[in-house]
């Protein structure tokens, strides 16, 4: 690509993969540098090679945390008499979440994986205790943005750190089993938001869980801390000492860092995709002059960006030259469109199901996060066999049939009149189909680059899927809060037009109508209209999923570790 320029940082200078040719598996194999016999090592893998803990408490906790808030979610925001927002503090928390990943990734190979990770929990709690003190939807987004960048931020260390540990053809079984006790959060954690919803309220549901999280991350970060000491005291890991002043680091690590890069970034998509989700609260709708002004600008910065980091940016935030990979690029290319896809039918589907079908939060999450239970269940099994076989492209067309089915099935089935039941089957299949598309992807991009440069090749798909996710909030909303009122002012009896935007902006005034009158039968076949556009919607972006796998390169990756051995000294499994 011509905007490929490098400007290797002095924390990856060493370990450019250009200045370490080799020799491929077959024509289509990637360059592979083999890390094991490096002699100088950052300094967050070797603390990754001396701490060796299980996170799966703590994982099951943030999954739990996460479920119950998403359960709660529309009951948030219809506090608030804006229901149609839920998508926009989705929409802005993906977008920081993806891009901070990038900068996460320098912070854990520059300071070390126990830094990044406490970091990371500080700001989870952070943004639940903000959630749950909320009085206005500004400020239940700005927690949700915290809380998400948080949970991201702690999967994304936990994931470098069993990279670090494992193979190339053994590392999706650990993926795997890592999640499965998030299984359990598929049945838990919609129970326990029902019971918070009418024992308690959702305030206390986001409180109770920043005091857990906090309860079960300690014992974690004092094991961290005590690891890392421990390891330097054996000589393992050397103590920093840059001799800098403290303005002299901020002045380093705002270049390091390129934070002027990242607010291009950051600020260009929340602008350019706002707009989607508010417009169908501006006075005039996508004539508003702010909303105009808003999708302008938002380009204006993505271009900005653009140029900054071609031609000005000293240490380039975004790693353009990783790109020059199709199966890296395409890789990503499918998370994203994958996330889009999804996002584009998921973002009000719980409400579909209480409203429409007539489910309590509990059963509508159970049947909402079969998805998740399915992808959980078979990340394991897709382990297995890539271990056994190793072909990593063929696993991933594995997975196409059962996304096509899942999503285009729904453009007929997604109705008020379908069996619940086979809404629940239709959320396995695309369980099934995430559940290998997603860990395969991620392989196929830590296959195509050296070791010590998985943590920003994660960094990068993780960028792509949280701006997927973005782009399918950004249509929901847009769809939702457009379309949506007009249905509602279009089929509610005459006496109850007068209540459209009450309406709307409530679940629970949805619900207070009992099935069988006027104003419910309105509002469920408003809600139907609606969800067969976003199940179209997010049906048109699959072919294009299928045509990026298509151009993946064939890796093996047991044969590319038979040739080249495995990625790291410090492997485990």
């Amino acid at each position: 690509m011509a905007l490929s320029i490098t400007r290797s940082t002095p924390s990856s200078h060493e370990h450019d993969p250009e200045k370490h040719p080799a020799a491929t598996v077959n024509n289509e194999a990637p360059e592979l540098s083999d890390d094991s016999s490096s002699e100088h090592k950052q300094e967050g893998v070797k603390q990754a090679e001396a701490i060796t803990t299980v996170f799966s408490k703590l994982s099951f906790i943030d999954a739990l945390a996460q479920s119950v808030g998403d359960s709660l979610a529309p009951y948030v925001t219809s506090s608030f008499g804006q229901h149609g927002l839920l998508t926009t503090a989705s929409l802005i928390a993906r977008i920081i979440g993806g891009v901070i990943t990038l900068t996460i990734a320098k912070v854990i190979d520059i300071w070390g994986r126990c830094e990044g990770f406490i970091f990371m929990v500080i700001v989870s709690v952070i943004g639940q205790i903000l959630k749950a003190v909320s009085h206005d939807v500004e400020t239940y987004a700005a927690g949700y943005t915290l809380y998400w960048v948080g949970h991201i931020g702690m999967n994304y260390v936990i994931t470098i750190m069993l990279s670090d540990m494992t193979t190339l053809r053994n590392r999706l079984i650990l993926f795997g089993i890592q999640s499965t006790p998030a299984i359990a959060t598929v049945f838990a954690g919609s129970k326990i938001a029902d019971e918070f919803y009418h024992q308690a309220n959702f305030r206390w549901g986001f409180g109770a869980f920043a005091i857990i999280l906090v309860a079960f991350s300690i014992p974690v970060c004092v094991l961290f801390i005590w690891s890392q000491r421990k390891a330097k005291q054996q000589g393992l890991i050397q103590p920093r000492n840059s001799g800098r002043t403290a303005w002299q680091s901020t002045k380093y690590y705002f270049v390091e860092f390129d934070v002027f890069g990242m607010f291009l970034i950051v600020f260009g998509w929340v602008l350019l995709l706002l707009p989607f989700s508010i417009s169908g609260y501006a006075p005039h709708g996508w004539r508003t002059p702010y909303i105009i002004a808003l999708i302008i600008l938002g380009g204006v910065l993505l271009a900005a960006f653009v140029v900054w980091e071609r031609f000005f940016a000293p240490v380039q935030f975004f790693p353009f030259k990783y790109l020059k990979d199709r199966t890296i690029l395409s890789a990503c290319g499918l998370y994203g469109v994958l996330f889009i896809s999804i996002f584009c039918w998921d973002a009000y589907y719980s409400s579909y199901l209480q409203v429409v079908h007539g489910l309590d939060i509990t059963v509508s999450n159970y049947v909402l996060n079969g998805l998740s239970l399915a992808s959980y269940f078979i990340g394991p099994f897709v382990g297995l066999f890539i271990s056994k076989t190793g072909a990593v492209k063929w696993a991933a067309i594995g997975g196409i049939p059962f996304v096509v089915l899942g999503t285009v099935l729904l453009v007929e089935f997604r109705k008020p009149s379908t069996h619940v039941g086979l809404l629940v089957l239709f959320q396995i299949l695309n369980g099934i189909g995430d559940g290998i598309w997603t860990p395969v992807a991620q392989l196929a991009i830590m296959a195509s680059v050296p070791h010590q440069q998985v943590a920003v090749g994660l960094a990068l798909y993780g960028l792509f899927g949280s701006i997927g996710s973005a782009v399918g909030n950004a249509i929901a909303g847009a769809i939702w809060n457009n379309i949506l009122p007009v249905k509602l002012q279009e089929y509610l009896p005459e006496d109850a037009k007068n209540r459209t935007a009450e309406i709307f902006g409530s679940i629970e005034v949805q619900q207070s109508f009992p099935f069988g009158t006027p104003e419910r039968d309105a509002i469920v076949h408003a809600y139907g209209d609606v969800q067969r556009k976003l199940v179209i919607a997010g049906s048109a972006f699959l072919p294009l999923a299928v045509i990026l796998i298509l151009l993946w390169k064939n890796i093996n990756v047991k044969k590319l570790e038979a040739l080249r051995g495995t990625q790291s000294k410090g492997t485990l499994f």
